[in-house]
């Protein structure tokens, strides 16, 4: 049997077992091992289970995904979340559909400490969700607006996605953070204007309220301060070269500790719970991690990837022709393939291509998380709108699959604008 049909038939084994619903580390772990003994060695593939668990947990790089984790659960246990969606409503509460577009303007906010996108939904939707429902907002916007803003959290830094798909290709970590700021910002902005329109066609989903005084506005951007701290401090020692992403990540938690604590909601049981979360969420990303490099390491012995890049390139027509294929693929594959997923199982096949064809590794990474944002709201799989439907269980799931769809039309929008103007990426970069 010839590796190619080897690497074929893991593909495929590797599918069955995600329909199945087998753990993604897993099930990419164990085909990845057993595709390698094939090809190798019973002795090799062995080595290769030992060696690869051990060199990842032990690599300095990746302290970077606790550190970030941390950072995001202090400040939630905190109670800053809370705050945060206050101060915007404050602000865009008095005007009809401001306290959606709050609920977008916290959620963004929010992602600037945060790194998990299901969990900024369910977090700032449990927030959220009760106030929208008292103030008569319907049940399609206030879930969509919790469903789509909450895929913001993997693009705004800090993105444990974008990590991941950092260490996956080695690309610098730091520049993939920086890259994500403008676009997510970005598409903060075109949720706000999708939420405009709804309002204006449909001026019943959003009732109008009165305005705050300017004093309590003013009043309540005060628990701001210590997300703008932060966000400068990592963000901004990362893009000035004073910090690497894992000490900036290691500043950041120590400071979001600190600010947790003086906010004097941070009880003992909290540190507990935030401590145990960060440390189960790094557990899955690490095993995820580890499953991934083994399944990489079976798919280079099969040469697949480089085949496929050096066909593709080979054919006679633009590379922005081909790009477009491939956006297509990811798209109707996010349909069915959980996010992460998608990423660890594509990545090693379409980064030789992408880097073959003469596309920026960095701007495909911030491209291939905007596919994995549109995924996440996609039918049948859209994760974020099962997390939301989760916070509002009265909520129909199509419901929310429904309201979910106009921002799915202000992402493609995005991703279309990213492909055309990789500027728009790269600007931030080019500073570094």
């Amino acid at each position: 049997m010839s590796p190619e049909l080897v690497g074929i038939l893991g593909v495929v084994v590797l599918l069955i077992l995600f329909a199945l619903r087998m753990q993604i580390g897993l099930a990419m772990l164990i085909v990845g091992f057993v595709g390698f003994t094939i090809l190798a060695s019973t002795s090799g593939g062995l080595t290769l289970l030992g060696m690869v668990p051990y060199a990842t947990a032990a690599a300095y790089g990746l302290s970077v995904i606790p550190l970030f984790m941390l950072m995001g659960m202090f400040l939630s246990y905190g109670g800053l979340g809370k705050d945060i969606f206050e101060a915007a409503n404050a602000w865009l509460g008095h005007i009809r559909g401001g306290m959606a577009m709050a609920t977008i303007g916290a959620i963004a906010v929010w992602s600037a400490i945060s790194g998990s996108a299901t969990a900024t939904a369910a977090s700032i939707g449990s927030i959220v969700l009760p106030e929208m429902k008292k103030h008569g907002y319907s049940d399609a916007l206030a879930t969509a607006c919790v469903a789509a803003g909450g895929t913001l959290d993997i693009l705004i830094p800090p993105s444990s996605v974008l990590v991941l798909y950092g260490i996956l290709t080695e690309e610098s970590i730091g520049k993939l953070l920086i890259a994500g700021i403008v676009p997510g910002l970005l598409l903060a902005v075109f949720f706000g204007i999708v939420v405009y329109i709804w309002v204006k066609r449909n001026p019943k989903a959003a009732p109008v309220h009165p305005a705050v005084p300017v004093r309590q506005r003013v009043r309540a951007l005060k628990p701001i301060w210590a997300v703008v701290v932060i966000f400068i401090l990592v963000m901004g020692g990362i893009y000035r070269g004073f910090f690497t992403p894992t000490e900036a990540a290691a500043v950041g938690a120590f400071i979001s500790l600190i600010i947790a604590l003086v906010s004097r909601r941070f009880q003992r049981s909290a540190m507990t719970q935030a401590l145990d979360e960060a440390a189960s969420t790094t557990a899955m990303l690490f095993f995820i991690l580890i499953g991934a490099i083994v399944f990489s390491r079976f798919l280079a012995v099969t040469r697949i990837p480089f085949e496929l890049s050096s066909f593709i390139a080979s054919l006679d027509v633009p590379r922005w022709v081909i790009m477009g294929i491939i956006l297509v693929v990811m798209i109707i594959l996010g349909c069915f393939i959980e996010g992460i997923s998608l990423m660890v199982l594509t990545v090693p096949i379409l980064y030789p291509l992408i880097i073959n064809l003469g596309y920026d590794g960095v701007w495909f990474g911030v491209l291939m998380v905007t596919m994995l944002n549109i995924g996440m709201v996609t039918p049948p799989v859209g994760i974020n709108v099962y997390v939301t439907a989760g916070v509002a269980k009265d909520v129909p799931l199509m419901t929310i699959f429904r309201g979910a769809f106009p921002f799915w039309i202000a992402m493609t929008i995005g991703a279309i604008l990213f492909i055309a103007f990789p500027q728009i990426v790269l600007w931030l970069v080019s500073f570094m």
